[in-house]
């Protein structure tokens, strides 16, 4: 269970820095942004409040790369996985549709993983 944060001075910092993201960022690049700004806030303190506001349905998480990532909006975040170079491409699905009929509810945000061959390695 999350501990609630107080309303101090430090909240008010990381709302306002929050308010001005604008894509997807991990808490590491969030830290270093209010640490600029605040050299006595810890890393717990921000991973408190992250997830606080990801419980708060306030913020969303998604994995990549063995990494959470947050993001204001309800983007999807999806992935393409080379298994031969190991690349990873980033693309965008805006559209479930295909899916509506096996899921019993309503679908706020996603991610997905594909793996396969991309096309320079095919071409190889």
């Amino acid at each position: 269970m999350t501990r609630p944060i107080r309303s101090t001075k430090q909240k008010q910092m990381m709302e306002d820095e929050l308010s001005s993201l604008s894509s997807f960022f991990t808490a590491e690049e969030f830290f270093k942004s209010i640490k600029k700004k605040n050299k006595n806030i810890g890393i717990a303190t921000v991973y408190r409040f992250l997830n606080n506001y990801v419980h708060k349905d306030l913020l969303h998480s998604y994995q990549c790369d063995r990494r959470t990532l947050y993001s204001k909006e309800h983007n999807n975040h999806c992935h393409f996985f080379c298994q031969k170079c190991g690349k990873r491409i980033h693309f965008d699905i805006r559209s479930l549709d295909f899916m509506k009929k096996n899921i019993h509810g309503e679908i706020c945000h996603f991610q997905i993983d594909v793996h396969g061959i991309c096309l320079r390695c095919l071409e190889h």
